[in-house]
């Protein structure tokens, strides 16, 4: 279910706060980590995992590396 979350400016940043029952449903603690990933629809937030980062990196790489063959491949 949506949940309208406020943005405030912290130092030269903006943090953003989850509500309490959200990040428990999440199991999200104080000092954990998220992922922010850009999409097409808006940013997705995630608990950080090193395996999630590193598939996330290694698929930027190959998008990268066959951005040609990708856009070929999505006519």
């Amino acid at each position: 279910m949506p949940k309208e979350i406020k943005v405030r400016k912290v130092g030269g940043s903006v943090s953003a706060t989850l509500p309490k029952e959200m990040a428990d449903r999440f199991g999200i603690e104080p000092g954990d980590t998220l992922l922010a990933i850009e999409t097409a629809d808006g940013i997705l937030l995630t608990p950080y995992e090193p395996l999630t980062r590193e598939a996330l990196q290694i698929a930027a790489t190959a998008a990268k590396k066959y951005r040609n063959a990708l856009r070929q491949l999505s006519r």
